[in-house]
């Protein structure tokens, strides 16, 4: 196992909530920001607990026996293509658009994908809780069909964003929902900022500041679209983005919607930011070399593909040295990890309101469905506002 090492200060977080101070029963002074206690007038360095994060190193054989199966795949998807021409759709009319896929895409789709699908595509016929009821089925032509056998088998799930098992099919989450649902209604057939809005909503978006620890807080209906179409009122021309290389599309894509300039540094690596951050102070924008309006610092705090955790504290402390934003991505942090389950801010022991902009989704941790974003009710307004703006 590869162990990574960073020192934080874990023990000073827990002795305070929301302040940088705290004292204990001894009056004993522990500083958040250092991690130092302060007694008499003495400064001692407080034991700190390590932040350990460890990966599984590839052995060399595994990896060289991936690639030489993937790699044969390939080689026999292109025999098969120029042997054998499958039945499949075809574009048609379709002179002066652009392919809706590539060369190498269908290719991939149709002899290299389509040889495995089963291992994945299986559908599933039951709520995905920790267990799964998967519909059997057979195939005689190597992929291109396939055929239900009637039978149904019962596996594990680890696969689902149900952290918790808040979407099951029975419980109180489900049963309370369909009272709701009842009450309410399935929609309110109107934008939020017009007629929209009921009291739930408030609701919901009070419970949701108070547990992430800001302000207010503002609800969406998709979390992929939560980032993808916020972003843009967060930052524009002639802002600056650093954005970590391992960053979801949802992020991406509201970033390049935005117009900002977009400057990645390496995946968790804080000296790689810190050059980055350092250039954009020292050089300014491109060509005029003025200061940028805002430079804003996107990560997630756990990162959805690689489970790795973002590094806050350190990220913080850069932030704070060029005055910069934060935009944290807790999709897949929040209600999953922390003390109290409040994401990394709790995890690390920080103050929220030291992140200007939390971001998380319903659809991981608490079951169900949608976005939100949390903040100052300042920063807020902008986001809630931003559409009529631009119009």
């Amino acid at each position: 196992m590869a162990l990574d090492k960073t020192e934080y200060s874990m023990s000073a977080a827990e002795k305070m909530s929301n302040g940088a101070v705290g004292r204990n029963k001894n009056g004993v002074r522990v500083d958040r920001l250092d991690g130092h206690v302060h007694q008499n007038g003495s400064v001692k360095k407080e034991k700190r607990r390590p932040f350990i994060e460890s990966f599984e190193k590839i052995p060399l054989l595994t990896a060289a026996t991936t690639f030489i199966g993937f790699h044969l795949i390939l080689l026999m998807g292109y025999i098969t293509s120029i042997i054998f021409t499958p039945k499949v759709a075809r574009e048609k009319n379709r002179k002066g658009y652009v392919p809706l896929y590539d060369r190498f895409e269908s290719f991939y789709s149709r002899y290299v994908y389509r040889r495995l699908r089963d291992c994945w595509n299986i559908p599933i016929c039951s709520c995905p809780g920790s267990e799964v009821t998967l519909k059997d089925r057979v195939t005689h032509d190597c992929g291109w069909t396939f055929e239900y056998t009637g039978t149904r088998s019962t596996a594990l799930n680890l696969g689902s964003y149900n952290y918790l098992g808040f979407a099951q099919a029975e419980g109180s989450c489900s049963e309370d929902s369909a009272v709701k649902i009842k009450e309410l209604g399935c929609a309110t057939a109107s934008p939020r900022i017009e007629f929209g809005t009921q009291k739930i909503h408030q609701e919901l978006e009070a419970l949701t500041a108070k547990f992430v620890g800001m302000e207010d807080a503002i609800t969406f209906g998709m979390g992929f679209a939560t980032n993808a179409l916020n972003l843009p009122s967060i930052v524009s021309k002639g802002c600056l983005v650093v954005s970590d290389e391992k960053n979801h599309a949802s992020l991406i894509l509201g970033l390049r919607l935005s117009g900002a300039t977009i400057d990645v540094f390496k995946h968790n690596n804080m000296e790689s930011l810190r050059q980055v951050l350092h250039s954009a102070v020292i050089k300014g924008q491109p060509r005029s070399h003025r200061p940028w309006k805002k430079i804003l610092i996107v990560v997630e705090g756990v990162y959805s593909m690689e489970g790795s955790i973002v590094r806050l504290p350190e990220i913080l402390e850069l932030k704070r040295q060029y005055k910069a934003y934060l935009y944290v991505d807790e999709a897949h942090s929040i209600g999953a990890i922390g003390r109290n389950g409040r994401g990394v801010v709790d995890y690390f022991g920080v103050d929220p309101k030291e992140v200007d902009i939390l971001m998380g989704t319903y659809t991981k941790s608490f079951g169900s469905a949608g976005g939100y974003i949390a903040g100052s009710k300042v920063n807020l307004t902008k986001i809630i506002f931003f559409p009529v703006v631009r119009l």
